[in-house]
């Protein structure tokens, strides 16, 4: 009898204590990620020294240790007609300004040669203020040049996950209009974030096209005047992925999905682009 009156308040103990122990258990809540604050503005400034330049003080074919080229054809995504090539006929040094020129002639399979100079393996930056002074090309509709950036490594993968800085494009059928455009995963293409004014002169006189890039937003400057502002929300890298190393390049494009929209002149070429100089300035950390 002592031994069942032990069992059963054994029993009764362990019943007792099991559903305590179920009723108190906290089941765990859903994960709650909290993304990191937006960056706040530090008004941050800019070495007054290049880190990189080229003042194309000299003669001939551009400097070799500050510039190298994209080659080749085959539309570079746009539908483009050019032919790319190092040649000096499309792109030289005279009297101390370089020219990238678009000329007619057949290059491959291609109709039009031009330049694409890029600057990827001597002069990048991650966060910085960019600078050129260059004359567009006054030439019939279908030339396209620009002045822009991309990224070294594509940290955030292929185009357009890992970003674009147009510093400056301007399509020869619209010609004193210039554009301004960030191009991320979020907003790309025709749909990138943009914004454009005129210049009047832009094709007969030299104007200074200018990106000041910092954590917390790119910003465009036409002759230093503050024309676009695109601003980190600290959404993440679909919208920002402007924390990486980023190059430049200057070509003309002939045709393509924008500059041939309205179709190519047959005496579209030459197309030239004058560049007084090209200036790199480090940011300034705080």
């Amino acid at each position: 009898m002592r031994k069942t009156l032990a069992y059963l308040f054994c029993g009764a103990a362990a019943f007792f204590l099991a559903s305590c122990s179920k009723s108190n258990t906290v089941k765990p809540g859903p994960l709650v990620i909290t993304p990191p604050p937006a960056p706040v503005d530090s008004n941050w400034s800019f070495e007054t020294t290049p880190v990189y330049s080229d003042e194309f003080n000299y003669s001939g074919t551009p400097d070799t240790s500050k510039w190298g080229y994209d080659l080749g054809g085959g539309g570079w995504g746009n539908q483009e007609l050019e032919n790319y090539t190092n040649s000096i006929k499309n792109a030289y040094v005279s009297n101390g300004v370089l020219h990238i020129s678009a000329l007619n002639e057949t290059v491959g399979t291609s109709n039009y040669s031009s330049a694409r100079m890029v600057s990827k393996n001597t002069g990048w930056l991650k966060y910085g203020r960019i600078e050129a002074l260059a004359k567009l090309p006054a030439s019939p509709k279908g030339s396209w040049p620009a002045i822009w950036m991309l990224p070294n490594d594509y940290v955030y993968g292929n185009w357009p996950n890992s970003g674009e800085i147009d510093i400056m494009e301007q399509v020869s059928f619209d010609p004193l209009n210039v554009h301004f455009t960030v191009h991320d995963q979020a907003a790309y293409g025709a749909n990138g974030h943009s914004a454009t004014t005129t210049i009047s002169t832009d094709t007969s006189a030299f104007h200074k096209y200018r990106v000041d890039w910092t954590p917390y937003a790119i910003r465009g400057y036409y002759d230093d005047v503050a024309m676009f502002t695109y601003v980190n929300q600290g959404a993440g890298t679909a919208s920002w992925p402007f924390d990486q190393k980023f190059h430049l390049l200057m070509n003309i494009a002939i045709g393509g999905s924008w500059g041939g929209s309205k179709g190519v002149a047959t005496n579209v070429c030459p197309a030239t682009m004058q560049v007084d100089y090209v200036r790199f300035y480090k940011m300034i950390h705080k």
